[in-house]
């Protein structure tokens, strides 16, 4: 079986619950990845504009982006990212509980590289996340910067 590499992922999603469960199936899924966690629209933008306290952060090479956030939600997260030469080169996956039809295209003209519906049981959500985990990691050619 081929290794996978290790990559560096930053994970934006407000809801504790999800953010630990996503995290647990990294673990179970024995991925070698970083993951940087955001738990506000704000935050990400902090990480990724390297603001404050993460002004020694690396960049991730992967972000992983729930939309229903309160605040600054995720689809201005994405229009700030696509919008901004420093980072607009990194891949977003939306990944959300949204299945609407409006959200997905929404998403998709925020120029998101793919939208995944947040599964519902763990065997699935490990499923998907080692699937983003080989494609991203292993197949795809991610520009570093």
């Amino acid at each position: 079986m081929k290794r996978l590499k290790k990559l560096r992922i930053l994970l934006v999603d407000d809801d504790p619950g999800d953010v630990r469960y996503m995290k647990e199936v990294f673990a179970e899924c024995g991925l070698s990845s970083d993951l940087l966690i955001a738990a506000s629209g704000i935050e990400a933008m902090d990480i990724l504009c390297r603001n404050g306290i993460h002004e020694n952060t690396v960049l991730p090479e992967l972000i992983l982006l729930d939309l229903n956030m309160p605040g600054k939600d995720g689809f201005s997260v994405l229009k700030d990212i696509k919008s901004d030469k420093r980072f607009n080169y990194i891949p977003v996956i939306v990944l959300s509980s949204s299945n609407a039809k409006k959200d997905i295209l929404r998403a998709y003209d925020g120029n998101a590289n793919c939208y995944i519906t947040k599964p519902n049981d763990l065997k699935s959500y490990m499923s998907v996340v080692q699937s983003i985990q080989n494609f991203w990691a292993n197949t795809v050619r991610i520009p570093k910067r």
